[in-house]
């Protein structure tokens, strides 16, 4: 029973001893690692972030009538360029049956007036005569003549103020059946004008709708919509994450998906200071203006992505952001540099800004240094030992 104990055991050690020996052989087979080596270079390093938005004009002004009615004839359609005071469009009256018969009374209460003014004027007129005649033969004295006269006076303006009473109402009456009345021109309510130049962008009615005046109670019928197209900004919307790191007057760059291999530069000059909700994530609206140096066109909301520039190192000394490590305890960068033929000495270095492949290196390394790359893949093995 013995001998066979230490038989087994034997058998045992040497099958370990022969595991061990052809483990230690195919490591020394393994072909040594050899690494590669990388050295600095020039890099323009632009570290930003991107907000998604649109192209729209800095103003918009929505043209609206001031009296309601149905569109009789448009002068004007999308896209054309026209100056303050063009005329847009023509609007046909629909007398309002109320406010007709109103204007209606007060013409017939006008002229009741007329002539009751004009009837105590006639009246004071021949007392004025008759008073006169008498003052000049030293029948009255000058006191009463003076009274008579100022009556007289005093009756005359009356009448001419109620005939231009009498004028206003027929005026309001004209006004409420047809929108306009003589002398108006080209103030008249149912010519609607343009406020301001610019080019159309939008003209959402048609001849024959209904359009309702801008009044106290409700905003009215946008008859069109003008703007000044030289005048274009962008608006967007940033990530919580990202408001934090930008501020205002920072350089954009706008990319829109509609205008190839173009770029346009912009100023931003607004940042939301509340944030709003949007699918589940809090974003800000942000603002820029394009500084627009050619004649290209660019259309009112227009899909645009706007490259917001956090810093900018133009030609500096960079190595690719894979070759830094970091010490383990403290955090600080390093990279390893050869001093020989696979050789390598740690080195630390004194980092800039980012753009998420190339960093800026401030201090530690000469542009003849060479770089250990430290976490290069290995060729996958192929088949047949080749």
């Amino acid at each position: 029973m013995k001998k066979t104990v230490t038989v087994i055991i034997l058998i045992a050690i040497v099958l370990f001893f022969g595991v061990a020996m052809y483990w230690l052989w195919a490591k020394n087979a393994e072909d040594p690692i050899v690494y590669e080596t990388e050295m600095p270079s020039k890099q323009t390093i632009v570290k930003k972030t991107v907000a998604t938005g649109s192209i729209v004009p800095k103003e918009e002004v929505l043209i609206k009538p001031n009296i309601s009615g149905i569109i009789d004839e448009i002068f004007v359609e999308a896209g054309d360029v026209i100056q303050r005071g063009d005329l847009i469009a023509k609007v046909k009256v629909v007398p309002n049956v109320s406010s007709l018969t109103s204007a209606k009374n007060s013409i017939n209460s006008a002229s009741t007036q007329v002539e009751t003014a004009r009837l105590a004027f006639e009246s004071q007129k021949s007392i004025y005569n008759r008073q006169k005649d008498l003052f000049e033969k030293g029948v009255i004295s000058a006191n009463e003549f003076d009274q008579a006269q100022l009556s007289y006076d005093q009756a005359q303006q009356r009448y001419n103020q109620e005939k231009v009473n009498l004028s206003g109402a027929r005026q309001n009456y004209d006004i409420v059946k047809t929108g306009t009345t003589s002398g108006l021109g080209a103030s008249a309510n149912t010519e609607i004008r343009a406020t301001v130049s610019g080019m159309v962008l939008d003209v959402p009615v048609k001849t024959g709708n209904q359009v309702i005046e801008a009044n106290n109670f409700n905003d009215g019928t946008t008859i069109a919509t003008l703007a000044d197209v030289d005048k274009m900004i962008f608006e967007g919307k940033v990530d919580e994450s990202e408001v934090g790191k930008i501020t205002e007057n920072l350089p954009l760059e706008i990319t829109v998906g509609a205008i190839e291999n173009k770029n346009f530069d912009a100023i931003l000059d607004y940042i939301a200071p509340k944030g709003v909700s949007e699918n589940g994530a809090i974003q800000f609206e942000i603002k820029g203006t394009l500084n627009k140096k050619d004649t290209t066109f660019i259309r009112a909301g227009l899909s645009a992505n706007a490259s917001i520039i956090l810093a900018k190192a133009d030609s500096v000394t960079a190595i690719k952001e894979a070759l830094v490590q970091y010490d383990p305890k403290t955090l600080k960068p390093y990279v390893e540099v050869a001093t020989g033929d696979q050789v390598f000495e740690r080195r630390d270095v004194e980092l800039g800004i980012s753009d998420g492949i190339h960093v800026q290196v401030i201090s530690g390394l000469s542009e003849t240094d060479k770089i250990k790359i430290w976490n290069q893949l290995k060729a996958p093995p192929q088949f047949g030992g080749r």
